[in-house]
């Protein structure tokens, strides 16, 4: 059996049959802080956060696409891969998406919490080829693609050929970056206290790095940070574009220097074939349209962009084997655990 993980900092994806998602759920977990027992997990421990008494605590074990709580990251694998595999009779191999910038330690880290479980091979794809294979892009080829995973701890942009990654760029502010702008400018802006929940809620119904033909407005609701008593505050969709204004630009701004980089052969596939973006962010409103008027090229937002990663990690699942005999240098999978 094989399996594809996409282990974010946001959703933890798994993947056993190519046609759906075995798993699809927060990163969180949610556990008793005088026993470490366990209370929740995924969606369960999601509707907790912000919302427990003192003995109980709800945290997100990976950021920036790394463990920072390693034993709870293998508490968590070891649940997800124990919902799909039921049977341990056939360990199962595992193709596991990793950040493109990522130290040695980070790795072994990830795949020690992957092996906690038990299986037969971990191997891992960069976050920006699985993506790539998700988005049905030809990677092995000697044919320049360009992809940019726009995701919630990072956001990986590579340019590819071979098999290969040319150039490439990681940055550690996505998502959850915004997330915080937004808590920052409501508590600046209108002295309103409110959680990451609401700030995520606000950003996925409202945000924009474009101006929107049509003004939207979004129900902030938390504490006032001088009265300490609830309150709410109705925000726009201009506010919130000024609020995340830095991270859209510094995005665009890694995506251009990418392309500066990028020998002048692979710059004219680029030119000639476009752009692709995924991950969440890539549904942002104007994402798109700011990225195609910044650097002139044809921008395609993937099909189903925030599963392009798993997807892909589980169509690199056919190099298994290849990668184990270490038959081809141009193998998309990296070292074998």
């Amino acid at each position: 059996m094989d399996i594809a993980i996409d282990l974010g900092t946001a959703t933890t994806r798994l993947r056993a049959k190519n046609e759906e998602n075995a798993i699809s759920e927060p990163s969180a977990i949610a556990y008793n802080v005088e026993t470490n027992e366990i209370i929740a997990y995924g969606d369960e421990a999601y509707q907790m956060y912000g919302r427990t008494s003192s003995k109980i605590k709800v945290v997100f074990p990976l950021e920036g696409g790394v463990i920072a709580e390693s034993g709870l990251v293998e508490e968590l694998v070891n649940i997800y891969m124990g919902e799909v595999c039921k049977s341990r009779t056939m360990m199962p191999r595992v193709v596991a998406c990793i950040p493109g910038e990522i130290t040695e330690v980070e790795k072994r880290a990830i795949v020690g919490a992957i092996s906690s479980f038990g299986v037969r091979r971990v191997l891992l794809i960069e976050a920006s080829k699985a993506a790539a294979f998700g988005a049905k892009l030809d990677i092995m080829s000697p044919h320049g693609v360009m992809i940019a995973d726009l995701g919630a701890g990072t956001v990986d942009i590579a340019v590819m050929t071979l098999g290969g990654v040319a150039v490439s760029k990681t940055l550690k502010s996505g998502g959850n970056a915004m997330d915080n702008e937004i808590i920052k400018y409501a508590r600046r802006k209108h002295n309103l206290i409110i959680g990451k929940a609401m700030a995520k809620s606000c950003k996925e119904a409202i945000a924009c790095v474009i101006k929107p033909k049509d003004e939207l407005s979004f129900r902030l609701k938390g504490r006032d940070a001088l009265r300490g008593l609830p309150r709410y505050v109705d925000v726009t969709s201009g506010e919130i574009m000024r609020a995340i204004a830095d991270i859209g630009v510094n995005i665009i701004s890694s995506i251009v220097d990418v392309l500066e980089d990028t020998p002048p052969e692979l710059v004219s596939d680029i030119n000639e074939d476009g752009i692709t973006i995924t991950g969440g962010l890539s549904k942002i409103y104007g994402m798109r349209e700011l990225l195609e008027r910044e650097t002139g090229i044809k921008v395609h937002i993937a099909d189903d962009p925030d599963n392009c990663v798993v997807r892909g990690c589980y169509e690199a699942t056919k190099y298994i084997e290849e990668a184990e005999l270490n038959k081809s240098s141009l193998n998309p999978l990296m070292t074998v655990y």
